[in-house]
């Protein structure tokens, strides 16, 4: 085979995944631009849908937190969980409270006066909804990993765009900018290509800092910066190996302390025994925080069993403010207190990375710019439908006519190579490889397609 043969042949391989791609994660990469473009601006959403749960009369004192408990149980018997801390005088303090029947509620309550403004389930919300789908398209576990999958897949979609868009001679002008006097499926492959090559860093940018969150490739992740010194301090490393983690016992923990040991309340070292032993109250916790320099804008879950803990977790837009504080129940001692300075390198880059990601970082400009590549993706996966649905035959799938067959050991060693950095991508390779060699390539007709 000459050197041009072999050329058009790897073009052609490349078309073929390309399409591959696209037809795998375009419905799904459609849901996750849709629901992060809502979840970048959930503030300033949740402010207008929901302003008479969210605002009270600005105050100049505040009312113990165990009032606002009291007051939110009252209106809402069951099991508080959580309460937020605001600092804003203007906003209410929102409790969490998990009914015996029903579903987890967000209670709003007035710290000034107590009084409760009502209540949501959090997924029933556009908000709350958008970010339950964008992270496990509401399908947990299963769920999770889909997205995952997705963004991996994503990231191929976009190394073969690239690949497939590079001018190779032509005038860079017109590979970047739509052709508008094109018409049918010739404007719409420019509008793709031009699109795609002003938002491809973005949407990988995108990916990068959304995948920590992933269940697989987070926990790959965090489990490989530990050895190398690069996660959460050294510190927590002497908790037991069965000990709860931060993570399972408190929601929106950061991501760097999702796996650390979660440390325990011991009764026994000033009561004796645990039967005896009794809680200092959250009210002392809050005098304990205090005098920690924590007196607003915390999250302060309650402890979960007998030996649990009182923490509260301060996350502001600039991860650099970041801190968890972890108080005994019974002795009202500081059982730890995490700040980002003692993060790792590889923590720290993780936890600037998601807030770019969620466009907190630096305020409104930094929601313009997330929204940019969400935008893109929109475009990209209907103008990718459009051309893929108009050049398909009738009753066919359509894919881009497939070269010589590649041999096994080359793909083994490409899905090899990306299941090294993205094991789920490596994994689905594998069997789309095997699909499209096995079966696709054996069905002349897809008659289930479209009649």
């Amino acid at each position: 085979m000459n050197a041009s043969a072999h050329r058009r042949g790897f073009y052609r391989s490349v078309w073929r995944w390309h399409f591959y791609a696209g037809l795998l994660v375009m419905p799904l990469l459609l849901v996750l631009a849709l629901t992060g473009a809502v979840y970048l601006f959930h503030d300033e959403i949740e402010d207008t849908a929901h302003a008479s749960l969210r605002f009270a009369p600005q105050r100049s004192a505040e009312l113990p937190l165990s009032r606002l408990i009291a007051a939110a149980r009252a209106a809402y018997p069951g099991e508080v969980t959580r309460i937020d801390v605001p600092a804003d005088p203007r906003r209410t303090a929102q409790v969490f409270v998990t009914p015996q029947r029903g579903e987890p509620l967000r209670v709003f309550v007035d710290p000034g006066s107590a009084r409760v403004h009502g209540a949501f389930v959090y997924t029933h919300t556009l908000v709350g909804f958008a970010d339950t789908v964008h992270g496990s398209l509401m399908l947990g576990r299963v769920g999770d990993a889909l997205v995952e999958l997705a963004a991996c897949w994503a990231l191929l979609l976009i190394a073969t765009g690239a690949y497939l868009w590079w001018p190779r001679g032509r005038d860079w002008r017109a590979a970047l900018w739509p052709d508008w006097h094109a018409r049918g499926r010739g404007f719409w492959r420019s509008l793709h290509a031009s699109v795609g090559a002003w938002t491809a860093a973005l949407i990988v940018f995108l990916i990068l800092t959304g995948l920590p969150w992933a269940g697989v490739w987070g926990d790959l992740l965090r489990a490989g910066l530990q050895p190398l010194g690069l996660g959460y301090p050294a510190e927590h490393r002497h908790h037991a190996a069965a000990a709860p983690r931060v993570g399972q016992a408190v929601s929106d923990a950061p991501w760097t302390l999702r796996d650390a040991p979660l440390p325990t309340s011991h009764a026994h070292h000033h009561h004796g025994n645990s039967a005896g032993a009794r809680d200092i109250g959250i009210d002392a916790v809050a005098r304990t925080l205090a005098a920690r320099g924590l007196r607003a804008d915390y999250r302060l879950s309650l402890p979960r069993g007998s030996d649990g803990v009182y923490t509260a977790v301060v996350y502001p837009d600039r991860p650099q403010g970041q801190r968890t504080v972890h108080v005994d129940r019974y002795t009202g001692a500081v059982a730890g207190d995490t700040g980002f300075a003692d993060y790792g390198l590889g923590a720290k880059a993780v936890e600037l990375g998601v807030q770019l990601h969620m466009g907190r970082y630096f305020g409104r400009a930094n929601q313009v710019v997330m929204l940019l590549p969400c935008i893109g993706i929109v475009v990209l996966s209907l103008s990718g439908a459009w051309m893929w649905w108009r050049r398909r035959p009738r009753g066919r799938l359509g894919a881009p006519p497939a070269p010589a067959p590649a041999r096994l050991r080359t793909v083994a060693a490409i899905a090899l190579g990306c299941g090294l950095l993205f094991p789920l991508l490596g994994a689905s390779l594998l069997l789309v490889y095997a699909l499209d060699r096995l079966l696709i390539a054996r069905v002349p007709r897809w008659a289930a397609f479209v009649h």
